[in-house]
């Protein structure tokens, strides 16, 4: 887009899209290959309020029914929250760091100021989200990250957990289990299968890796929750870190979410480390 930020160092090169403060490319000049994959719309987009989907698009809180807003981009959910359908402003812009800033507030209580920071070092993508409640009665806050990572038959994916949720209709989550299946368990390096996965993992070590035949992408975040999503015939592989479960507004303690109070925060930070895995590189 005519308007979307260059952020360049010796290793990286990144474009991020005020539109929805997400990156249009992740690109690693060392090795000469694209990180992320961009289908058109975007590459990496931050989710707040919230991430993923919650159950019939509502949830109690402190005695309320929160009746959430709907969604321009799907019919029964409000999706991934609304961050990565808005316009955010650019607070700062250099070489190899960014700023973005979003004010949002809707009828069901969300009423907050957004701060979004993309930054290069050296080898590492860092990004942080800062979320102020600012309204008057609290309300209930989730954060998350969702990459597009390029992905195809020769790489492979590494990460431990210690249990997932099942995909039930409308891609909500079924019954928590401890058993990882063989076909979606990574605590070994593989590549999966090219099949549609749409997987909650818990007890996330909070790294995950993926080789391809040029380079090695890590992805850490201080979260035990990861989403992993991909479809048939797509080169790519989507890693969420979020700060909670699909649909913890309705679950048992509400896991992972924060009751924010007028002028309270919540912090979200996820990393992405690109090394080249060849010498030719």
């Amino acid at each position: 887009m005519m308007d979307s930020l260059l952020l360049q160092n010796a290793h990286l090169r990144m474009r991020v899209n005020p539109q929805g403060g997400g990156l249009q490319e992740l690109f690693s000049l060392v090795c000469g290959q694209p990180v992320l994959w961009d289908g058109g719309d975007s590459a990496l987009f931050p989710m707040l309020p919230l991430a993923n989907r919650v159950a019939g698009n509502r949830f109690a809180f402190q005695g309320r029914e929160i009746a959430l807003p709907q969604s321009p981009v799907d019919e029964r959910f409000f999706l991934h929250g609304d961050g990565w359908q808005s316009r955010w402003q650019v607070a700062s812009h250099s070489d190899t760091t960014c700023i973005l800033t979003l004010r949002s507030r809707h009828r069901c209580g969300f009423d907050y100021q957004a701060e979004l920071r993309y930054q290069l070092r050296e080898h590492v993508l860092h990004a942080e989200l800062m979320l102020t409640h600012l309204g008057q009665a609290p309300m209930l806050y989730g954060l998350g990250f969702h990459p597009w990572f390029c992905f195809d038959a020769r790489s492979r994916l590494h990460f431990s957990a210690s249990g997932y949720w099942p995909e039930g209709e409308h891609h909500l989550p079924l019954a928590w289990q401890s058993d990882i299946p063989a076909d979606i368990d990574f605590s070994t390096p593989r590549h999966g299968g090219d099949r549609w996965l749409n997987v909650g993992y818990s007890g996330w070590n909070g790294a995950a890796r993926i080789e391809r035949d040029v380079m090695s992408i890590t992805i850490t975040a201080q979260t035990p929750w990861l989403m992993l999503f991909r479809m048939s015939d797509k080169p790519f592989l989507c890693l969420e870190p979020q700060s909670h479960p699909v649909n913890a507004h309705n679950m048992a303690g509400q896991p992972g979410l924060v009751a924010l109070g007028q002028g309270e925060r919540s912090h979200f930070a996820m990393a992405i480390a690109v090394e080249s895995a060849v010498q030719s590189c």
